[in-house]
């Protein structure tokens, strides 16, 4: 690929500063350009994600997973066993073996709280449903204009968040 792909500076997708916007919609750009050469199977080559969520099937977990693999990331299904109320060594235990075994983790159907702790033990990018449709990052979709359909938009939005904050 000719542009180097940006990484973001700010760790909270949930509020992006304007400047993490510019470098999502940047990346999101280069990625259309290079799809077209063929060029993205590799940017996360040797990557693996963990999906938390009950069902793989779920058209956010399906959303996900090809958006990743796309990118020649790995995706591997983690059924969830945590909840508000697990023991605070458990859970630190389960997150750093979750930041050990993966490079990133999405997480669907969880408590926000759950997540940022998630996130803050697990020493790995932790997502909130980036991959549903009500996710912050969705609503830059748009703003990609009207070259692609909206869907299409919203997953180059994903991928290009994914190589910002994993690549």
């Amino acid at each position: 690929m000719d542009t180097v792909l940006l990484p973001l500076r700010n760790a909270s997708l949930e509020h992006l500063s304007s400047d993490d916007i510019d470098v999502v919609l940047a990346n999101a750009r280069t990625l259309r350009r290079a799809t077209g050469a063929g060029q993205t199977a590799t940017l996360l080559r040797g990557k693996k994600l963990g999906l938390m969520c009950e069902s793989a099937d779920s058209s956010e977990a399906m959303f996900f997973c090809r958006a990743a693999a796309e990118l020649g990331a790995h995706v591997a299904h983690v059924r969830p066993g945590l909840s508000d109320l697990s023991r605070r060594d458990i859970f630190q235990h389960m997150a750093r073996m979750l930041g050990r075994l993966y490079d990133a983790v999405e997480c669907e159907g969880f408590d926000p709280i759950l997540v940022k702790q998630l996130g803050e033990d697990a020493g790995v990018p932790v997502y909130d449903a980036i991959a549903s449709a009500q996710h912050p990052t969705a609503r830059l979709a748009p703003l990609l204009g009207d070259e692609s359909s909206l869907d299409e938009n919203r997953h180059l939005v994903l991928q290009a968040v994914l190589i910002s904050t994993i690549g």
